[in-house]
C-alpha cells in the first residue's frame, strides 16, 4: 500500500514539474520592447517541438482585445469554407475610390491578404454576411465570438475581442489542419500567409492595427517553420531529408494614438524577428 502510494505521489510530482518546465515565463524578452519605449506589450509563443509556451507579460497575453486586421485570416477561411470565394484568385473590383496606392486597384484574395486590403475585406465580409460569418466564429470558438455593428467593421469596432494566447490555439489549430473546416482551405489560408521563405526557415504571419479609446494596438500573428536536413534511413515515411519544426506566436503592444515618432509597421516585425532568433526559432 505504502509503494503504492509513493509511486502515486511521484508520479504526480513528475506531471506537476513537467507541467511547469513547459510554461516558462520569460522576463528578461521585455529589454525589445523597452528599446523602443513601448510599456505595454506582450509576447507568446508555443513551441510545438517542446510542447511547451515560451511567453513575457503573462496578464496581457491572456487578454482579450480588438483583432484588427489579424481577423482577415478567419475571414479568408469562412470566404473559402461558403465558396463565397472559390479559390484565391477571387478578384474584387476596386470601387475607384483612392485609399492607399496598394489598394487602389482590382486584387484578388491572396494578394488582399497580403496588402490587408481594408476594401476587399469589407465587402468579402458583406458577400459572407453576419449570420454565416457568426456561425463559424462559434464553431471555430474564435475569441469571445461577440460581433455587432456592420459586419465589415467587426474586426476593428472592438466587438469581436481575442488573446494572444487563443491566436496561438488558433492558429496551431490552422497549421494542422484541425479546424473544423475543410483541409483545403486551412491549407490555402496557410499559404496565403507565408511573408518570408528562406533556405533555414519559413515565416507565415499576419499583422493588424486598430485604433481603440485613445491608443493604437498593434499586432503580429503566425508561425515560424524551423527547416533542418536530416539524411533519413532506408525506408523511412519521409521520403526527403527536410524536417519543419513549428512555432506559434502572438505579439501585441499598444501606443498613444497618433504616435508617429517610429516606423511602427517595420518596429513590430523587428521585435519579432529579434524574438524568434534569440529563442532559435530562426537561425542568427
Amino acid at each position: 500500500m505504502r509503494n503504492r502510494l509513493f509511486i502515486a505521489l511521484s508520479m504526480a510530482v513528475m506531471v506537476f514539474s513537467c507541467a511547469k518546465s513547459r510554461i516558462k515565463e520569460h522576463a528578461e524578452w521585455g529589454k525589445y520592447y523597452d528599446k523602443y519605449g513601448i510599456k505595454k506589450a506582450c509576447f507568446i509563443m508555443r513551441d510545438n517541438n517542446h510542447e511547451s509556451i515560451q511567453y513575457y507579460n503573462k496578464d496581457r497575453c491572456t487578454e482579450r482585445l480588438c483583432p484588427a486586421s489579424t481577423f482577415k485570416i478567419l475571414l479568408s477561411l469562412v470566404a473559402l469554407e461558403t465558396a463565397v470565394a472559390p479559390d484565391d484568385q477571387l478578384v474584387i473590383k476596386w470601387d475607384s475610390v483612392n485609399r492607399k496606392p496598394e489598394w487602389d486597384k482590382d486584387m484578388n484574395l491572396r494578394e488582399a491578404l497580403t496588402t490587408s486590403s481594408e476594401p476587399y475585406f469589407k465587402e468579402l465580409a458583406r458577400r459572407i454576411g453576419p449570420v454565416r460569418l457568426q456561425h463559424f466564429m462559434d464553431t471555430i470558438k474564435y475569441g469571445n465570438m461577440k460581433m455587432t455593428g456592420d459586419v465589415g467593421d467587426v474586426w476593428t469596432n472592438n466587438s469581436i475581442q481575442i488573446s494572444a494566447d487563443e491566436q496561438t490555439g488558433f492558429l496551431k489549430r490552422l497549421y494542422f489542419g484541425e479546424l473544423p473546416v475543410s483541409e483545403r482551405s486551412q491549407r490555402i489560408v496557410k499559404t496565403m500567409m507565408l511573408r518570408e521563405e528562406t533556405p533555414g526557415y519559413n515565416l507565415y504571419y499576419k499583422t493588424g492595427t486598430c485604433n481603440v479609446n485613445g491608443k493604437t494596438i498593434r499586432w503580429t500573428t503566425g508561425f515560424c517553420e524551423r527547416i533542418e536536413h536530416q539524411k533519413e534511413q532506408s525506408g523511412s515515411m519521409n521520403k526527403t531529408d527536410v524536417r519543419n519544426y513549428p512555432y506559434f506566436f502572438a505579439q501585441n503592444f499598444e501606443l498613444p494614438d497618433g504616435d508617429t515618432t517610429k516606423d511602427w509597421s517595420k518596429v513590430r516585425l523587428d521585435i519579432l524577428h529579434e524574438l524568434l532568433k534569440e529563442y532559435g526559432a530562426i537561425a542568427n
